[in-house]
């Protein structure tokens, strides 16, 4: 029998995949934010963002994005980035270390790919790029915002996906999980679930 106790956690992040995400500044170039608060329901996204953040200032005005997603080995970059702002002067709700950057891509040494379907540029260094438009961006209390996209074109690396297919090999794809702010790698798989299109 479990016993459970009631707590007050800091933060609620039992595990999500991080993603970095990609939008466009006021002159042009591309912001990079690392964000690990998201998810997908067929070509919706969903983003929770810090209303004071640079990317909800950019995503305003210019409601296109490209959601990249990492792999376990670039948690030193995100973390670089994730002590980064593209706002200047920064923000007063942001940690006292956090530094402007215009330069996100030269700061951790990634390189800007063009994207097809929207204006940020995608992180060539990166395994998987979704391209998308905001369609709502919401406010809610407490300095937070929630953005809703629809996917405009997905980019995968070749050899993460089942040959010839649009299927993503899961034990090729080895996403950056972020929980109770601490990074990690997926374990090995414990079963495959019945809706599964590729049943091996």
């Amino acid at each position: 029998m479990r016993r459970h106790r009631t707590i007050t956690p800091s933060v609620l992040y039992f595990g999500t995949p991080v993603a970095v995400i990609s939008t466009v500044n006021m002159d042009g170039t591309t912001n990079l934010a690392p964000v690990s608060s998201y998810w997908a329901l067929d070509d919706l996204l969903v983003l929770g963002l810090g209303a004071e953040g640079h990317t909800v200032a950019n995503l305003r005005e210019r409601p296109e994005l490209v959601i990249n997603l990492p792999e376990d080995s670039h948690w030193q970059e995100v973390e670089t980035l994730g002590r980064t702002t593209g706002a200047s002067p920064v923000p007063a709700a942001k940690p006292a270390s956090t530094t402007y950057v215009h330069d996100k891509f030269e700061e951790v040494g990634w390189h800007p790919l063009a994207a097809t379907t929207v204006r940020p540029a995608r992180v060539a260094e990166l395994p998987v790029h979704i391209e998308a438009r905001a369609t709502r961006v919401d406010e809610e209390d407490g300095g937070l915002v929630v953005v809703h996209a629809r996917s405009t074109a997905v980019h995968v690396d070749d050899p993460i996906t089942l040959a010839g297919t649009s299927y993503i090999d899961p034990s090729r794809w080895h996403p950056l999980i972020y929980s109770f702010r601490h990074y990690y790698g997926l374990g090995r798989r414990r079963g495959i679930a019945q809706r599964a299109e590729v049943q091996h």
